[in-house]
């Protein structure tokens, strides 16, 4: 019997950019708006193609989706406003979350909040409603991502 605090995860194996933008897709259709989605995982592993594939869902042009490392948040309008964060260049702990206006960006209850490189927020408190996925695996090998159950495959 599993502890209650424990959230339940699987994995999903992806073969190739494809089969990890689907897997975006098929996340980002359930998508209400409230959602924070924290992308953990190396250079290379997919966080950005899963991004791109969460925000075709949401009626962006994937080719507008790129990881915004330099200009650190890049707001996406679709069906739903998509806030796309990447903390790749920030040092760990809040001033990360400061960095990028985190707490103001979370108060917007409709909108999407993608967050890559999730793990630099260190111990910033964020609210319940957190889906964490991790990406592991670069180059040709398949990628293998874990996320809470009850979410599509």
């Amino acid at each position: 019997m599993s502890d209650p605090g424990t959230i339940q995860t699987r994995e999903v194996i992806s073969n190739n950019e494809i089969e990890t933008f689907g897997l975006g897709e098929r996340l980002g259709r359930d998508l209400r708006g409230g959602e924070i989605i924290l992308l953990d995982g190396p250079l290379g592993a997919g966080k950005t193609m899963l991004a791109k594939g969460i925000a075709s869902a949401l009626g962006i042009d994937q080719e507008d989706v790129t990881s915004p490392s330099f200009t650190l948040v890049n707001p996406h309008h679709g069906r739903l406003l998509l806030y796309h964060i990447d903390l790749y260049r920030l040092d760990e702990g809040a001033t990360a979350a400061h960095a990028v206006d985190l707490d103001e960006i979370l108060t917007d209850e409709k909108a999407v909040v993608i967050i890559e490189w999730a793990e630099r927020l260190g111990r910033y408190p964020l609210p319940q409603n957190v889906c964490r996925i991790s990406l592991n695996g670069d180059g040709d090998e398949p990628r293998r991502i874990t996320l809470p159950t009850g979410h599509p495959h």
